[in-house]
């Protein structure tokens, strides 16, 4: 008895002190607010935050440009077509002059509408607090972002018109590819001015916001007009239109023009990625980017990266379609020192460098002979270059490549001539030798992360790659197996001059640094006219371009020209080709690739030694015979090649049978009989 009188004692206790406290959060609730209506009414209006664009640096520190802000124009509301402000009002807050800031009817029915789907299908932010969020709150999604958020909305409320908060969110919010308010928006995509746009084009505008990458008219038609057509129906509900004018003004020509052409700029596609590294690598926030003061400073070299846009110019005639990409870099830190993603940046912004893919043809071949060199190959073995089919896939398949214009030794040759020659009966050869999964590693471990396959061809480049993608596996090799991975950005700093951001290059050794050097070597044989054989060396054509000791490789496929090579102080890849991946035909455009890398090579090496490649430690130089891949002997022509220690030829060519026996024999073991061999 007394113990359930115990527990009545304890339920009254809880229950009398959750009337309190019940009692007391209406109370506290009403406090809350009122502190923070005082706290706003206090702090008074807001200034705006003046326009401080992040400033980009070169390497050296000089001046290339700054973060995008010149379509930001700020325009009055009586100078806004009466279509946008009503289209955006529509969509984006339709009881914004009935509310202060926050709309509670429309806070009640997203939580319903969350609760039923399980997500957050819908948000409840007005336009005072998108505003609010866009001059002065970042991204982040804390409580303190969530709190300063309320305090910044209840502050624009109280202390300005909702005609002014309304001119303020039109002015400010993003439109997509570089326009912030729709002055600049009706700039960049119909050439008009804000006050003049149509209804079917405030329509558009509207819905861009919500999603400028996804949404824009100039990137996705279909979903752009799927997004109109939501506005125009918002409209309607919201009492501004009739069903009969929204369907004549979703079937108007929309009358787009597109005006977002930079002005020419330094490096404009680097800085285009630097821009995009900034956003989505470093998640630095738009609005800081373009109000916070910072400084960007980069790897590019102005100098590298005038060189390379000067002799794309003077290589290409004007008068050509076809278009080019470059990516230089420095291959012991990974920093990218010049990158040229098209022939004109006016006419096209498209990055080919980075964003383009494209079949290498046999500037794929080095992964492939470097996996040989790992799996009993050497560059005197032999194999016989003349047509062939391959049977494979437990012989359910064939493959049946070609020589490039039908040339062929019909007899071995030595994979060191091969290379040079790009044959590519001997590369499939080698691949189906070794394995084919073989080539899959080593290109992966050198820094190839796009898809590939082990198939025959692609012993013969078919699987497309980015050229800055290219550029960094051929920088393994530069690096005797260490791989590093591409950069653009060294540091950034706030206003203050206090590090945000600061780039710390990491090397991973990936490979074998002795077979690296000497597959290095081998690739330096497409300058080498002692290696002609039943065709020139695939470098012949530019050798006489370069004084610099380097190591390269050219790629061709029916669409596409590669050259692609390096030093162990730079590396750099250059593509020629069509955009719709038009046929290359004519022998100028199967030679730009070569005549551009050439040049840009011969001129960003200026200054440097002419040889800066040193062997390492377990590799040795013979002279090797390139017809019989022997050691060179009496009769024959020697030239210098590198093995690793150990798998170096031992015979010589021109030997007797007798001599070579004599070779085998064993050397004398002892002193005396060492001493009277030396005197005989």
């Amino acid at each position: 008895m007394r113990f359930d009188m115990r527990i009545r004692k304890r339920k009254n206790v809880i229950t009398r002190w959750s009337v309190r406290i019940a009692a007391l959060f209406p109370i506290l609730l009403l406090l809350c607010v009122a502190i923070l209506l005082l706290s706003a009414k206090i702090a008074g209006p807001m200034d705006i935050p003046a326009s401080r664009p992040a400033v980009i640096y070169d390497n050296s520190g000089k001046f290339i440009g700054k973060w995008d802000t010149t379509n930001r124009q700020w325009v009055s509301s009586d100078n806004m077509a009466p279509s946008i402000k009503l289209a955006t009002l529509a969509i984006e807050d339709r009881r914004f002059f009935h509310h202060h800031g926050f709309d509670f009817q429309r806070i009640a029915q997203s939580a319903f509408v969350d609760m039923r789907s399980l997500s957050k299908a819908q948000g409840a932010s007005t336009i005072t607090m998108q505003y609010a969020k866009n001059l002065f709150l970042s991204n982040d999604k804390t409580w303190l972002r969530k709190f300063s958020e309320m305090f910044y909305t209840v502050r624009l409320e109280m202390n300005e018109s909702k005609k002014e908060i309304l001119e303020g969110y039109l002015n400010t919010i993003y439109y997509g590819h570089g326009a912030y308010g729709v002055e600049a928006a009706a700039h960049v995509y119909f050439n008009k001015r804000a006050e003049n746009l149509s209804l079917a084009q405030s329509s558009m505008l509207a819905g861009i916001p919500n999603g400028p990458s996804l949404y824009s008219p100039f990137l996705n038609y279909d979903l752009a007009k799927k997004r109109q057509k939501v506005v125009l129906n918002t409209m309607v509900k919201s009492g501004y239109l009739t069903k009969k004018r929204a369907e004549i003004a979703y079937h108007s020509p929309l009358q787009l023009v597109r005006t977002d052409k930079k002005e020419a700029e330094i490096a404009p596609y680097f800085q285009d990625v630097v821009r995009h590294e900034l956003t989505e690598r470093l998640h630095i926030s738009q609005k800081e980017l373009a109000t916070g003061g910072l400084k960007v400073y980069t790897t590019l070299d102005n100098e590298t990266q005038e060189t390379a846009e000067f002799w794309i110019k003077h290589t290409i005639p004007d008068s050509s379609k076809i278009q080019t990409a470059l990516v230089a870099l420095d291959p012991k830190t990974g920093g990218v020192v010049a990158m040229v993603g098209g022939r004109d940046y006016q006419s096209s912004s498209y990055n080919r460098a980075v964003s383009a893919k494209r079949a290498p043809g046999s500037a794929f071949k080095p992964f492939l002979y470097y996996a040989a060199l790992r799996n009993g190959f050497t560059p005197a073995t032999r194999l016989k270059s003349a047509p062939t089919a391959f049977t494979f896939d437990n012989g359910h398949s064939d493959y049946a490549p070609n020589n490039f214009g039908g040339y062929y030794a019909d007899k071995p040759i030595t994979m060191a001539q091969a290379l040079a020659l790009s044959d590519n009966i001997f590369a499939v050869k080698t691949h189906l030798a070794i394995g084919m999964q073989h080539l899959v590693q080593a290109a992966r471990q050198a820094g190839i992360s796009s898809a590939l396959a082990p198939i025959p061809s692609l012993a013969l480049g078919s699987k497309p790659v980015s050229v800055l993608e290219l550029t960094r596996g051929y920088a393994t090799f530069a690096n005797e197996g260490a791989r590093v991975h591409p950069a653009l950005i060294t540091r950034v700093t706030d206003h203050a001059g206090r590090t945000l951001y600061e780039w710390a290059p990491k090397k991973k050794q990936v490979l074998n640094r002795q077979t690296s050097y000497v597959l290095s070597q081998m690739m330096t044989g497409i300058f080498d006219k002692r290696l002609n054989g039943y065709t020139r060396v695939t470098g012949s054509p530019v050798a006489g371009l370069l004084t610099h000791k380097v190591a390269a490789k050219t790629g061709s496929t029916s669409a596409d020209s590669w050259m692609a090579g390096f030093t162990p102080d730079l590396v750099a890849s250059v593509w020629v080709g069509y955009d719709k991946g038009e046929t290359i035909s004519t022998y100028p455009d199967t030679g730009y690739a070569k005549t551009i890398w050439s040049h840009f090579m011969e001129s960003a090496l200026e200054g440097t030694p002419k040889n800066a490649f040193k062997p390492p430690k377990g590799v040795v130089s013979v002279s090797i015979d390139p017809k019989s891949g022997l050691r060179a002997g009496k009769g024959c022509t020697g030239r210098p090649t590198y093995f690793v220690k150990g798998t170096e030829p031992t015979a010589y060519c021109g030997q007797s049978k007798a001599e070579k026996a004599i070779k085998k024999k064993k050397k004398p073991r002892s002193m005396f009989d060492r001493l009277f061999h030396w005197w005989k």
